[in-house]
């Protein structure tokens, strides 16, 4: 994102972020913790494949793992949870290619569940200069930052917020 006091992302990690499944994974487990076969469920995905995707975010630190609880039929499950660190890391300097197309195809994804248009869409067209675009990214990312470090309310409803700034290169003069 466009945060000046993030840490950069290791190698590792910008992998584990370059998947619109782990980011959607991410997500799911913001809140609660969820098990592989709950995971799988709500992403519509193979238990396998989800797992391969939930061991590759447990071992980077993005996913830690609760107590296990017994399953169905005496299987033991192990509940995950998202740990909160990909908020505070900047995968930009990483080399590792494909993490913004893995954001936009992660939003695409979930935008589809609820339909285009129930979600609350705005567009803006700007000319700035470098200083006003230092401006725009100091200001969105305090806003950001402010609303990432609060407490959610415990009757609160659930949403995301996807933010992409980029060249309007069709308006160039």
């Amino acid at each position: 994102m466009m945060g000046t006091t993030r840490r950069p992302a290791t190698e590792a990690e910008a992998r584990a972020l370059a998947s619109a499944v782990r980011l959607r994974i991410l997500r799911l487990c913001l809140d609660q913790a969820l098990t592989n076969k709950e995971i799988a469920g709500r992403l519509g995905a193979n238990p396998a494949t989800v797992l391969h995707h939930v061991r590759k975010l447990v071992d980077t630190g993005f996913l830690a793992a609760g107590p296990s609880r017994p399953g169905p039929r005496g299987s033991t499950e192990i509940p995950y949870r998202a740990t909160g660190k990909s908020w505070e890391m900047d995968v930009r300097e990483s080399g590792v290619r494909g993490t913004n197309a893995a954001m936009l195809d992660a939003f695409l994804e979930e935008i589809r569940l609820i339909g285009p248009e129930e979600a609350d869409l705005t567009r803006l067209g700007l000319r700035l200069d470098a200083a006003g675009l230092a401006e725009l990214r100091r200001r969105l990312q305090e806003v950001f930052d402010d609303f990432a470090g609060r407490r959610p309310p415990p009757d609160g409803e659930a949403y995301s917020l996807f933010l992409a700034l980029h060249r309007d290169v069709a308006r160039e003069r």
